[in-house]
């Protein structure tokens, strides 16, 4: 029991003040067509004679693209999104990290490697609150949805209280402009932050009631003197993220549905490592859109969605999101 009177758990499991429903069926991967039917299955690509192409592509970061251990993006990913968006693919980054993130340690490597004239990409960043694009020429300028910012006075607390009481497992990520978050240092076992990851999220939660700014952390809700609650606390493996309640990746989603350039696909593939980054698939398929999701953390287990949830066997991380990204690759190029 924490110093707010209750159990922090350390792993995110839903997404926070918020539940999720539907059904599923086990369906045999032979049976996938990639396009309609709905199921769980144990493979992400279908075949490259049956894939629709072009998908879009609907990204998490951290997990499926970057490791989580170095925060860096292999080669062979950055290669396969290029060669994807040159076939016409729309890729979309769906992402808690900064705009500042995505540009160091996705878009200079792509840079590096060549993007296409003409192919351009788009990052929505801090879960929908923030987005730009970027193409050979460079980034966009980055557009922030002010209205969901966090007051710039919580975030000064939340830095002083991480400079005298965590510095030495987590620092402040100076880099977000509307939300406040937290990291584990790279020099620190997993095991280690996590250890401290509850007692950090029990000191933000008291300041939160000092600022008197109604906060749900899970399934806990402290409600600010209106009974309202527009803050969340949303703890990951390797981060704390404290947002309005507006933000998250079906926001993401939304939002990258006006990014697209031209006609914007029908079917589509989003890919996460948490059970909160269901919520872009969830968005496509309750707008119309054929949709599956690929797990590429699948320990924390699947839900029960009306659309396929896939895997790459045993493979994790960015392990399983190189797996997937290649696949798909080769199959838009085989039918280029």
């Amino acid at each position: 029991m924490d110093a707010a009177g209750f159990n922090l758990p350390t792993r995110t499991l839903e997404k926070p003040c918020s539940s999720s429903s539907g059904d599923f069926a086990v369906m045999d991967f032979a049976a996938f067509p990639g396009s309609a039917d709905t199921g769980a299955v144990t493979s992400s690509v279908p075949p490259s004679a049956s894939m629709p192409t072009p998908m879009g592509l609907l990204l998490d970061v951290d997990g499926p693209v970057a490791s989580p251990v170095s925060r860096s993006v292999r080669f062979e990913i950055i290669d396969a999104l290029i060669r994807l968006a040159a076939a016409g693919w729309p890729v979309i980054f769906n992402t808690g990290r900064s705009d500042d993130f995505i540009r160091e340690e996705v878009m200079k490597p792509m840079l590096a490697a060549g993007i296409p004239e003409g192919v351009r990409f788009h990052a929505i960043c801090e879960k929908g609150a923030t987005w730009f694009s970027f193409d050979s020429d460079g980034p966009t300028p980055v557009q922030v949805d002010q209205t969901l910012a966090l007051p710039q006075e919580f975030g000064n607390e939340v830095r002083t209280l991480v400079e005298q009481k965590f510095a030495d497992h987590m620092f402040f990520d100076e880099t977000k402009r509307a939300m406040v978050s937290i990291e584990q240092r790279l020099d620190v076992e997993n095991e280690d932050y996590l250890d401290r990851q509850g007692p950090f999220d029990a000191a933000v939660l008291e300041i939160m009631q000092h600022f008197d700014m109604g906060v749900c952390r899970l399934a806990h809700h402290l409600p600010d003197s209106d009974d309202s609650v527009d803050y969340r606390v949303d703890p990951t493996i390797i981060s704390t993220d404290i947002e309005s309640v507006r933000v998250g990746k079906d926001l993401g989603a939304e939002r990258a549905l006006t990014l697209i350039d031209g006609a914007v696909p029908h079917v589509w593939r989003t890919v996460g490592d948490s059970r909160t980054d269901y919520a872009m698939a969830d968005y496509l398929h309750e707008h119309g859109y054929s949709v599956a999701h690929v797990d590429v953390r699948p320990a924390d287990g699947i839900p029960e969605k009306p659309y396929p949830v896939l895997t790459e066997g045993d493979l994790i991380h960015d392990d399983a999101g190189a797996a997937f990204l290649l696949r798909c690759a080769e199959a838009a190029v085989s039918a280029v």
